[in-house]
């Protein structure tokens, strides 16, 4: 191991490696759940979609790690699944398997363009602001749904969109739920989301806002 992955040449150890794989577990395990919910809008099988999304992570992890010795975990994004759903499905009323499709013809030309030197040309080429601007965009669309199925936003025909009841206790739980992400992460608590997320769910079930599952997928 330690001839493979170069660890002492890199500066590095074997406890060092797995606490950092481990905190990255906990900074990205929420995406698991959370891809599922929102593709779960588009009317895919929950439980298949967290299942997929679990399998996917460890797979592309895994050959990041193993085949290309990149210390780099790799997930679902996170923008793409909020634009498949509210944007191709809902938005464009395009049937989710039609967007799959979409989706799996994209990720093949993809592939394909890897092995040519057109994907370092395109990375290259576009500035370094409009880079930041894209996921800038991509942040504040994520955050915009968010908001929307907290309540916080909702629709309005005048303006259309408008704030909605902040004394409603769903809003207030996911004020709460937000805040105390903010306080964690601010505080650099090592798996700050995931802590903060199960912190809100148990609020949850104490003040009867949610319910506890009567099973696990």
């Amino acid at each position: 191991m330690f001839g493979r992955f170069k660890l002492q040449e890199h500066g590095t150890n074997v406890k060092t490696e797995l606490n950092a794989g481990f905190t990255t577990f906990l900074t990205m395990m929420y995406i698991v759940p959370v891809n599922g919910f929102i593709l779960a809008d588009a009317g895919l099988d929950m439980g298949a979609v967290i299942t997929a999304t679990a399998l996917i992570t460890i797979l592309a992890t895994f050959f990041s790690g193993f085949w290309s010795n990149t210390p780099i975990a790799m997930s679902v994004g996170m923008g793409l699944n909020a634009y498949f759903t509210y944007g191709l499905v809902l938005g464009m009323q395009l049937p989710w398997q039609t967007a799959l499709g979409i989706v799996f013809l994209s990720g093949v030309i993809f592939v394909i363009l890897s092995f040519t030197k057109f994907r370092i040309w395109l990375m290259t080429s576009i500035p370094v602001d409009l880079r930041r601007a894209i996921s800038a965009g991509i942040g504040a669309f994520i955050a915009f749904i968010g908001l929307k199925q907290m309540g916080i936003i909702v629709n309005n025909d005048a303006t259309l969109v408008g704030l909605g009841d902040l004394s409603s206790p769903t809003i207030l739980l996911g004020l709460f739920g937000l805040f105390t992400a903010l306080a964690f992460y601010t505080y650099k608590l090592k798996g700050a989301f995931i802590f903060s997320i199960a912190l809100t769910t148990i609020v949850a079930w104490v003040l009867g806002i949610g319910s506890v599952p009567s099973e696990f997928i």
